[in-house]
C-alpha cells in the first residue's frame, strides 16, 4: 500500500469509529429519556390519560397501555447499544492491528 492509501484507510477507520461513538451517545441519551419517562409514568394510575408520539402522530392512550411499550423500547435500545459497543470494540481492535501492521502512529492534534 502506498502512503496515501494507508492515510486514506486510517482516516476511514477513524471516521467509522467517530460515527459509531456518536450513535452510541445518541442512543444512550434516548435511553436516559426513556428511563425518566418510565419512572414518571410508573407513578401515575394506569387509567390516567397520556399522550405518546408515534411516527410523528400524537396518540392518546392510558398510562397502563403506554408503559409496556416504553419498557419494550427501552430494552431494544439497550440491546442496540450493546451491539454498537461490540462493533466499536471490534473496529477499534481492527484499527489498532492495522496501525501496528503498517507501523502507523496517529499524531495527536495539539
Amino acid at each position: 500500500m502506498s502512503e496515501q492509501e494507508l492515510r486514506l484507510r486510517a482516516n476511514q477507520y477513524s471516521n467509522e469509529l467517530k460515527q459509531l461513538g456518536a450513535k452510541i451517545g445518541e442512543l444512550e441519551s434516548e435511553l436516559n429519556e426513556h428511563h425518566l419517562v418510565i419512572e414518571t409514568v410508573s407513578k401515575v394510575p394506569g387509567d390516567r390519560k397520556c399522550f405518546r408520539l408515534v411516527n410523528g402522530v400524537l396518540v392518546e392512550r392510558t398510562a397502563g397501555e403506554v408503559l409496556p411499550a416504553l419498557r419494550t423500547n427501552e430494552e431494544g435500545i439497550k440491546s442496540t447499544i450493546k451491539q454498537l459497543t461490540d462493533q466499536y470494540k471490534a473496529k477499534d481492535k481492527e484499527f489498532i492491528d492495522f496501525q501496528q501492521k503498517n507501523h502507523i502512529r496517529i499524531a495527536s492534534a495539539q
